[in-house]
């Protein structure tokens, strides 16, 4: 057997892991929620463009961070307005032309968060506007209880929202989100409003802290910006 003096590794270069090169556009294409000057456009587009009822769904999917199963399945019990709450324990589900309305798979899902003055009034207003209607329609088929309703009284269809949005996007050239980036908005401002980790992930129902955490971790630009501030207020102490 013959001895190697020389090490044959010796000049091999190891090639190095590419790093895929993030721009600050690929940062914004990929985004998916909205920054507080959006959503202010968003409302105020989608009050002159769109329903009462539609207007009133996209705000309360912002303003409260509920899956569009949970809004759909709303019934006024749910909504107290005396104590400024809404109740999300049931989610809407459609197969075969069907709607089934079904309890969440985890306990946290369930629960109950306190709602705003504005978004209380506009929801008290949606109430009378569909009492109005009811009288106008006589009686209507479905559950005249459900807070969102087609005109005939029965639960709108789930892909229903998502064409509205698109459909506003594409026509006021928006920053493109999905119906789930309006969770993720809401769960990012929370963050920028200096709310904790625990407080986000019990508002969003989320049955595991990572959740709440993965989106933590995709906080917005504004949030950075604070915590550079913080950490120079702190140094001048």
């Amino acid at each position: 057997m013959d001895i190697i003096i020389k090490n044959p590794f010796e000049h091999v270069t190891i090639p190095k892991r590419k790093e895929e090169l993030i721009t600050e556009d690929s940062q914004k294409d990929s985004r998916n929620y909205w920054k507080k000057d959006e959503i202010k456009q968003f409302l105020t587009i989608s009050k002159k463009d769109l329903s009462m009822r539609d207007h009133v769904i996209f705000h309360l999917l912002i303003y409260t961070g509920a899956r569009k199963g949970e809004l759909l399945a709303l019934t006024w019990d749910d909504i107290d307005f005396e104590a400024g709450s809404i109740r999300l324990w049931k989610t809407l589900f459609q197969t075969n032309g069907t709607h089934i309305f079904q309890t969440p798979k985890t306990k946290d899902s369930k629960r109950l968060i306190n709602l705003d003055t504005q978004t209380l009034s506009l929801l008290k207003k949606w109430r009378i506007s569909q009492m109005e209607e009811n009288l106008a329609y006589g009686e209507r088929q479905g559950e005249n209880n459900i807070v969102f309703t087609r005109s005939d009284g029965t639960p709108l269809r789930l892909a229903y929202l998502n064409e509205k949005l698109n459909g506003l996007v594409k026509q006021h050239n928006l920053h493109p989100i999905t119906i789930h980036g309006l969770r993720h908005t809401h769960a990012s401002l929370l963050f920028e409003a200096g709310a904790s980790i625990k407080e986000v992930q019990e508002r969003l129902g989320h049955s595991d802290i990572q959740m709440t955490m993965n989106v933590y971790t995709h906080v917005t630009d504004t949030l950075k910006e604070k915590t550079a501030e913080k950490f120079q207020k702190y140094i001048e102490l």
